[in-house]
């Protein structure tokens, strides 16, 4: 495969990955759970580990789809990838929407289908030269087909917007053509493209009934012509992904456990994932985005998707592999992570890289006016550099502020949330930076270490010192400041971690004073919220305590038994 190919491959997910928030706020089809976005990013992350060989990456598609788009998607590049260069490349995407159309039962004008079948359309009307012109006739045709979802599925129309997944696969297309025609900074606005179909209309009401969301994967199954219109027995919005001896279902069901005895019948279980519609779908009318300014930050800071989908805050992730698995961090399974550190699975993290980085920066100053990037700690990653570097040429009327935290895990994520609640309670932007910038020096974090091998895995402690260390049952205090990660103290057991967190929680507060403490964990949420939470909210009554899982950058480096305590005193 030509490396100009693999790097569009990968140009396309990133892009994909910087406009999902976007994807995730128009979704309405076939219900509106607000997660689109979210399941491109899961599904379409195989793609970039394309060097690792086609066959491989096509297998990985199938089993890490998720969701209605993603399964069809992944689909569809299953068909895409078996081209090896240029001059195939209609017949692979031709192969791929075949394959995209075959898998859904009852598929439907107005998706991502109906993009696919505008792409072949517009590879047969402008065969060829694949240069920046021929780019833009290509995107023109998509564009028009993404305009045409509304009239052709009624409930977009009564939503006012354009279907997620249509628009998900043009800014992927759109990144895939940039890479391949050497045009990589030149990018349409998406906002104004489809400027008057990217909002909800505040009539639109979800009229589903619920149930679940199942992507499963089944091994053994048969398949024949007959399988999908069996599987339709069971479920809705049926899609099938076939590869080899693997047959990937998803669908929604009114029971979640129903479905999964009479999916057995097809083969055995050896993937399963569900999601609650019902829940999704109230989450989604939840969200709140008017702020008077909006929040960009790190995912190392130890808040999710699910902390921050209230508050409008976006997340720029890292990126987390362990064993031949690599996705997003925010988008990794916690338990999946530290499960495998204790086998000894090789884990590690590397940054977004900075075209990634720089679709974040350009997907945000499109839809807010101001925006405030609490970055992580310029001594800890490039990220700061990168954004400055971005925002001189990119930014001349100064809308995206960037602060170095000089922080990570829960320090910078308590100032993310922090920032995003008085961005919503004033509309003085400037406040709003003021405060962010007072608080850098406010708020404290300290991390507790269970084991010493895992810095010594990753690199960060030789494992003569690790051994030795474990060997004593010595428990490192470290917290993150502008200079790295120091070591404050150490300690022995359990008890003695949290006699110093109450040491320093007594030396900055006092038990009538309004804080916000936030309590990070790894694999002992039980332990953090039953025995860590209720002492200190007996000594701090006038404190708000949230409980939030340790970011899986911090858990890769620091390893299972890891918790933090990170505080800030209120002020405004």
């Amino acid at each position: 495969m030509e490396t100009s190919f693999s790097q569009a491959l990968i140009a396309g997910v990133e892009r994909v990955s910087a406009w999902a928030d976007l994807l995730d706020d128009i979704n309405v089809f076939p219900v509106a759970d607000g997660d689109t976005g979210r399941n491109l990013v899961i599904s379409l992350s195989p793609l970039r580990q394309i060097t690792q060989g086609r066959d491989r990456i096509i297998r990985e598609l199938l089993l890490s789809a998720r969701g209605n788009s993603g399964n069809i998607a992944a689909r569809f590049f299953s068909g895409l990838l078996m081209a090896d260069a240029m001059h195939n490349l209609p017949d692979a995407i031709r192969e791929g929407r075949n394959r995209a159309w075959q898998a859904v039962n009852d598929p439907k004008p107005g998706t991502m289908l109906t993009v696919f079948d505008a792409l072949v359309a517009a590879l047969e009307e402008a065969p060829g030269t694949y240069d920046a012109a021929w780019r833009e006739r290509v995107l023109d045709r998509l564009e028009g087909a993404v305009r045409e979802t509304p009239e052709l599925l009624p409930k977009l129309k009564a939503a006012g917007v354009v279907d997620a997944g249509a628009l998900g696969v043009f800014i992927y297309l759109d990144g895939f053509f940039s890479a391949l025609t050497g045009n990589i900074d030149s990018f349409k606005p998406i906002t104004d493209i489809f400027r008057d179909s990217l909002k909800i209309s505040s009539e639109f009401q979800e009229a589903g009934e619920g149930g679940y969301c199942v992507d499963t994967v089944l091994k053994g199954a048969a398949d024949d012509a007959d399988t999908i219109r069996r599987l339709a027995a069971i479920g809705e919005s049926v899609v099938v992904l076939k590869d080899g001896d693997y047959l990937k279902v998803h669908l929604h069901a009114r029971d979640g456990q129903k479905a999964r005895g009479e999916l057995g019948a097809f083969g055995d279980v050896v993937r399963w994932f569900v999601d609650d519609l019902d829940a999704q779908v109230h989450s989604f009318r939840r969200r709140r985005v008017e702020a008077a300014v909006h929040i960009l930050t790190d995912a190392a800071g130890s808040v999710n998707r699910q902390n921050t989908a209230q508050l409008g805050i976006t997340l720029l992730d890292s990126y987390l592999t362990v064993g031949d698995k690599c996705l997003p961090e925010t988008h990794f399974a916690p338990e999946e992570l530290y499960d495998a550190m204790r086998r000894g699975v090789k884990v590690s993290t590397s940054q977004a890289s900075v075209f990634e980085r720089h679709q974040y920066y350009q997907s945000v100053l499109e839809r807010y006016p101001r925006v405030l990037y609490l970055c992580v700690g310029s001594v800890f990653t490039g990220n700061y550099s990168v954004a400055m570097d971005w925002k001189k040429t990119h930014d001349p009327e100064d809308r995206l502020t960037v602060i170095d935290t000089q922080a990570a895990s829960g320090r910078l994520g308590l100032m993310s949330l922090a920032a995003a609640r008085f961005s919503l309670k004033t509309r003085d932007a400037e406040a709003v930076i003021r405060y962010a910038r007072e608080n850098v020096d406010r708020c404290e974090e300290y991390v507790f270490l269970d084991k010493l091998q895992y810095l010594a895995a990753g690199g960060r402690l030789s494992k003569t010192s690790a051994f030795f260390g474990d060997m004593l049952r010595m428990k490192p205090v470290i917290s993150p400041l502008a200079e790295g990660a120091k070591k404050m103290g150490v300690v022995r057991t359990q008890a003695d971690q949290v006699d110093f967190a109450q040491e320093k929680l007594a030396a900055a507060l006092s038990p009538e004073m309004p804080a916000l403490i936030m309590l990070e964990y790894s694999d002992n949420r039980t332990w953090v919220a039953e025995s860590v939470q209720p002492e200190i909210a007996r000594r701090y009554p006038a404190a708000e305590i949230v409980l939030h899982p340790l970011s899986l950058t911090s858990g890769a480096h620091m390893g299972p038994g890891t918790w933090a305590v990170a505080f800030l005193p209120a002020g405004e």
